[in-house]
Parts: structure tokens; sequence; C-alpha cells
């Protein structure tokens, strides 16, 4: 019983560099971070936000949407795939010029780890 409560509750007190797949930011500083079996919204100061944005393992897609590099499996036909292709696991669409872009950035991220 005691192993169960010590156990970390990932919706609760999620790792942004290990736990987020992708963040995608809103209005008035409420980010909505995505994990592998969650979404979660949380409101963030403009340090905070400043201090997420700025983070070496995360990589921008479009004006609002950052991706983890470090928890991409895999980029293809304009998808980036955070698990296997034939699965359920989350993914996003990205255009030909961005998926570019990440696998250029994905590439050089891989070979600094």
């Amino acid at each position: 019983m005691s192993v169960a409560l010590n156990e970390r509750n990932v919706y609760e007190n999620f790792d942004q560099e290990s736990d987020v797949l992708y963040f995608k930011l809103g209005s008035q500083g409420l980010v909505s971070f995505h994990g592998r079996n969650y979404n979660r919204k949380k409101r963030m100061t403009a340090e905070e936000l400043r201090s997420l944005t700025n983070e070496k393992n995360y990589f921008q897609i479009s004006s609002d949407c950052f991706i983890n590099l470090s928890k991409i499996r895999s980029i293809s036909d304009g998808t980036v795939y955070f698990g296997s292709q034939n699965s359920d696991a989350k993914q996003l669409h990205v255009n030909r010029r961005k998926q570019y872009a990440i696998e250029q950035v994905f590439q050089q991220f891989s070979q600094t780890k």
C-alpha cells in the first residue's frame, strides 16, 4: 500500500521536461500541456512562460505550439509521432516546411544527447 502512495501522480505533478509531449499557449497565460495519456491546463506567469518557451528541449512549430524534441519517435508525411505510427499514440500534423525544420533540429538535438 505504501508503494502506491509513493508513486508520482503525473497529472498533478508532471515534469515539464520528461512528461510533456507538447504544449499550446492560450490567452492570459493559460497553457495546455499534452502528455502521453493526459491533457492539463495550467495558468503561468509571464516569467514562467518565457522560461518554458526558451527551454532547449522545446521547438516552436506554430505561433502557439511547442513540441518536446526528446519525446519525438518519428516524423513522416507531415506528422510528428510521439509513439508508434501504428498505435493510438499522440501525434501532431505539420506542414512540409516545418517538418523539414523539425527533422534538422531533431537530428542536432539527438546528436547532443
